[in-house]
């Protein structure tokens, strides 16, 4: 007889919690790296408020969730980068063909083109507009990619004469591969994505497309895209 591994519990607990299409739908909506109310997240997923109440529970008992409450309203978000990248993993496993419905408006097929055009995954820019920086940053030698993400000295010095301060206190990578459900391939996050995904949004070059994730690059930041990192306006939209 062998011994059950002490971690087979606390992984079943957790599949668990995401393994539930409401559930699911929360996280997903919460990758947009900010706090919705739970009258939100219910209208997103579709059910009513009371049923979403205890989802919410569950994730948040489960530490996939944060709570706060500012006076009648309970906001969530996730609970770190670390669920973020657990959630955006899992979803890239997942053939976009398999139980996938076409959109059944031009609104949803508009909605779905600007989420694979360029969206916010947590903290940092995903969708053709990650990977067309990603690739940008390789081309140019600012970022390796032999057997993970890493920024080279040119890298950091690119971060410092764009103005993009790049916290390198804490414990999260200064640069981590994070595969893209869309284009199934990896684009840069960790410390150094999160904080290019900030100045863009800050510096209005990227701004968000209605309540959601998407966002696209204005014409202000296809200039300055294109004089740092020589990406073309094509690329960009």
């Amino acid at each position: 007889m062998t011994s059950k591994d002490a971690g087979a519990p606390g992984l079943a607990r957790l599949a668990g919690l995401i393994a539930d299409e409401t559930r699911a739908a929360c996280l997903l909506a919460l990758l947009d790296g900010r706090a919705w109310t739970a009258g939100e997240l219910a209208r997103h997923a579709g059910v009513a408020p009371s049923t979403l109440s205890e989802h919410l529970g569950k994730l948040v008992a489960g530490g996939l969730l944060a709570e706060e409450r500012q006076g009648r309203h309970r906001y969530v978000r996730l609970a770190g980068a670390r669920v973020a990248q657990l959630v955006e993993d899992l979803a890239a496993q997942v053939a976009p063909e398999a139980g996938a419905r076409r959109p059944r408006t031009l609104r949803e097929s508009s909605a779905g083109s600007a989420l694979a055009r360029g969206r916010t995954c947590y903290d940092h820019l995903a969708g053709r507009l990650g990977i067309a920086l990603t690739d940008a940053f390789t081309a140019r030698g600012l970022l390796v990619q032999d057997t993970g993400f890493a920024l080279t000295e040119a890298g950091l010095a690119w971060f410092g004469s764009a103005g993009i301060r790049l916290d390198r206190t804490g414990r999260r990578p200064l640069a981590r591969a994070c595969l893209d459900w869309t284009e199934r391939r990896p684009h840069l996050a960790g410390v150094a994505g999160a904080a290019l995904c900030r100045h863009a949004l800050d510096a209005g070059w990227c701004v968000r497309i209605g309540s959601g994730r998407a966002v696209k690059v204005t014409e202000a930041g296809e200039q300055a895209l294109s004089g740092l990192l020589g990406i073309g306006a094509a690329a960009l939209r």
